[in-house]
């Protein structure tokens, strides 16, 4: 149940991000109302579980490899590492022919912003079974 709910929260911040940002879009997207949307719930799922297995796979050793650069700028460089996560889940979305488009650094560097911030929210306010108890 929590994977599930982990790929729900994700794939509501990446649509949340193609919102917001013109760099970060599924052609056609959501600003196309609300038929589009149900038409890319399956890349945005889909996307939402390369971000996952990117954010736990790539992410961790990647971290640990610039650890002395995320001391040094106080953890600062931890969102250019999610930006750099991000630019990963586009390309390897494109290599898999999934219709997701990150344009550039900038664009992911607010996409995971806005990612981060939305998936917070939302596990703050389902929260988990586990936390309840």
């Amino acid at each position: 149940m929590r994977i599930i709910l982990r790929l729900l929260t994700t794939a509501l911040g990446l649509a949340a991000a193609a919102w917001l940002l013109d760099g970060i879009a599924f052609p056609g997207g959501p600003r196309e109302g609300w038929p589009m949307v149900r038409e890319d719930l399956v890349p945005l799922l889909l996307v939402a579980a390369i971000l996952g297995l990117v954010t736990a796979v790539v992410k961790p050793v990647v971290t640990l490899l610039s650890f002395p650069l995320v001391i040094l700028t106080l953890g600062l460089f931890l969102l250019v590492i999610n930006a750099a996560m991000l630019l990963l889940t586009g390309a390897v979305a494109d290599a898999l022919d999934i219709r997701f488009r990150v344009d550039g650094f900038w664009s992911a560097f607010g996409g995971s912003i806005i990612i981060t911030v939305v998936t917070w929210v939302v596990d703050g306010l389902v929260g988990d079974a586990d936390d309840r108890r």
